[in-house]
């Protein structure tokens, strides 16, 4: 009855603008409602009015090409076709990741089950999006405003998470050994590998690094966990590697694509 009555009450919207509004109005609208609008971008929550994010979020949905929408309320992400016909965003068995959150986020999923599940509609006003759903109406504002790109030089990057073919890893010795990673403009680079230092130099493309020898000091690394870091550290930044900014995050993969490393700004 409720979705009847939101349907009827859309109609007699629509009456009413069209008799008494104008060609440009209308344009405003189709504008406002145009799922183009959408596509490649990623919008980040800045205001939720209702039923509040458990764990705060922020709610992130990525549009990454036309009919695709990735979502996360700050634990797991789905992924999956959207329909955004009509200003109403309609999805469908969307995979999800499948990680177990610690509370108050464990209830962050559910959350964003229902949001979706309302059918809610949306608008989007320049770096605005607005999802209005049952019980709740969240703003969106394009991450590139909210938490624009690093810039790969002149950044000191600190590594967080360890890529390999078959997993990301991370870990308390990551965490307190903290490799790091500094490009400077004219190519040279710096850094730790969470045991020694290093520099040396890498010739600066368009999302690639290609590193020259590192010289690196020679202190041992009693802790085998640690020792392995930096031989991952060492096998990354080796030869000609490719590199990816999203924000305040960078990931460099290994020349034989698999191997790989997840920095984050300090």
């Amino acid at each position: 009855m409720t979705r009847a009555f939101g349907v009827l009450a859309a109609l007699a919207l629509t009456v009413v603008a069209t008799a008494c509004g104008n060609d440009e109005g209308a344009d405003a609208t189709t504008s406002a409602t145009d799922p183009a609008a959408l596509t490649g971008r990623t919008f980040v929550s800045t205001e939720v009015t209702g039923t509040p994010i458990p764990g705060d979020g922020p709610l992130v949905v990525e549009f990454p090409e036309a009919g695709r929408i990735a979502a996360t309320a700050g634990c797991n992400r789905a992924v999956g076709d959207v329909d955004l016909a009509d200003g109403v965003l309609r999805t469908d068995r969307l995979a999800s990741t499948m990680m177990a959150c610690p509370p108050p986020r464990d209830g962050a999923d559910a959350w964003l089950g229902a949001l979706f599940d309302s059918d809610p509609r949306w608008t989007v006003s320049g770096d605005v999006l607005t999802l209005t759903g049952n019980a709740v109406t969240v703003s969106l504002t394009d991450r590139r405003v909210v938490d624009p790109d690093r810039s790969l030089t002149g950044t000191e990057w600190v590594a967080t998470t360890m890529y390999t073919p078959d997993a990301a890893v991370t870990s308390v010795a990551l965490e307190t050994s903290a490799p790091t990673l500094t490009v400077a403009e004219d190519g040279s680079v710096s850094g730790s590998t969470g045991c020694n230092r290093f520099t040396g130099a890498a010739r600066i493309g368009d999302g690639t690094l290609a590193f020259g020898p590192l010289g690196t000091t020679r202190m041992a690394c009693p802790d085998p966990e640690v020792a392995a870091i930096e031989n991952h550290v060492l096998a990354v930044l080796a030869g000609e590697t490719t590199y990816e900014i999203d924000g305040a995050t960078m990931r460099i993969t290994a020349p034989n694509g698999a191997d790989g490393l997840g920095f984050t700004a300090r």
